[in-house]
């Protein structure tokens, strides 16, 4: 028997743990993407997320088996550099202990294959993946917005290359609920699966009646608050009003909610475009909203492609690669 010798491909890894998905990507030297796993984490029907202790078992059960998969079906990818997300975001104070199992895995990859590991965050892996799938080409050399929209997040941030990273500033937060768990505790109250968005976007879709009941939107100085409109939509259900009607003001009132956001921030910042990333983003009826609410200033916004908008892996590989050529040069 001949023995084939095969030729070693650079590989270039990220890991992210979040509280909703384990995420596992390699990209080669052109950001292609070579290798990947997501899974979601499981969540017992009713309720409406996880507990950190919960979230962090999940993790260490799934990551093993993805490093295991990656080793069985690339043996050809030789790593070059690892990058993780250790925290959720470029803050201080800004921890998470989810993100724990994912640091300890990128560790023992980077150890074992003898290369640096970049710790970055979890937020800097959206605005990443969010540079290179969205639908309007951003320079990252120059400042941008970006809005993450997620479960744990809803920050408008003003953005700018930082090496491999980047480094960014808060415009505006919310005030309470982030408009991820006004989506997943309304779709939970309405007997959809978590995560929610999907599904109530789904249901919104078949609510034909354009006079919807009204859910007043509330931002303060760019800061948004959802703890009001969930109220208002626990009130409409506790009334008797419909599922879907209920689906689709939701979705009515946080596409107005971030058109104020943005509005806020195009006045103190005077800064385009803006990046829209997180789960909520990928959202098709908030889009078409804002596309109908802002007339031709739609065209200042660029949209991360829906596959990438939710938790992934991919922005962090790309800063891995984008790591390893800076420490080329």
């Amino acid at each position: 028997m001949t023995l084939r010798t095969m030729t070693a491909e650079h590989g270039f890894m990220g890991i992210d743990s979040s509280n909703y998905t384990t995420s596992v990507c390699v990209v080669g030297e052109t950001g292609r993407i070579l290798f990947e796993r997501r899974k979601l984490l499981d969540v017992a029907p009713g309720e409406v997320g996880l507990m950190q202790s919960r979230a962090l078992f999940q993790h260490i059960v799934n990551l093993p088996l993805f490093l295991y998969e990656f080793h069985a079906e690339r043996p050809d990818l030789k790593i070059q550099s690892v990058a993780v997300s250790s925290r959720p975001r470029d803050k201080v104070g800004s921890y998470m202990p989810v993100f724990l199992p994912g640091v300890v895995a990128a560790q023992g990859v980077a150890t074992g294959a003898g290369v640096p590991l970049v710790k970055t965050t979890h937020q800097s892996g959206h605005i990443a993946a969010g540079l290179a799938t969205s639908d309007v080409r951003i320079e990252g050399s120059r400042p941008f917005l970006a809005l993450h929209l997620s479960g744990g997040t809803t920050d408008l941030i003003t953005c700018v290359a930082a090496g491999a990273d980047y480094h960014v500033s808060a415009v505006a937060t919310s005030r309470d609920l982030h408009v991820g768990q006004l989506v997943d505790r309304t779709g939970v109250m309405l007997g959809l699966p978590f995560p929610s968005g999907q599904s109530l976007e789904a249901m919104a879709k078949t609510c034909e009646d354009a006079a919807l009941p009204v859910i007043p939107s509330s931002v303060l100085d760019g800061a948004p608050s959802f703890a009001g409109p969930l109220s208002a939509a626990t009130r409409l259900h506790d009334a008797g009003e419909t599922a879907e009607r209920i689906a689709a003001s939701i979705l009515r009132v946080i596409a107005t909610t971030i058109e104020k956001m943005l509005e806020h921030a195009w006045d103190q910042t005077h800064v385009d475009p803006v990046l829209l990333v997180g789960g909520v983003a990928r959202n098709q009826i908030i889009r078409e909203r804002l596309r109908h609410r802002l007339g031709p200033r739609y065209d200042r916004l660029a949209f991360c492609d829906p596959v990438y908008a939710s938790d992934n892996a991919f922005g962090v590989a790309l800063i891995a690669l984008d790591s390893w050529r800076l420490s080329a040069k």
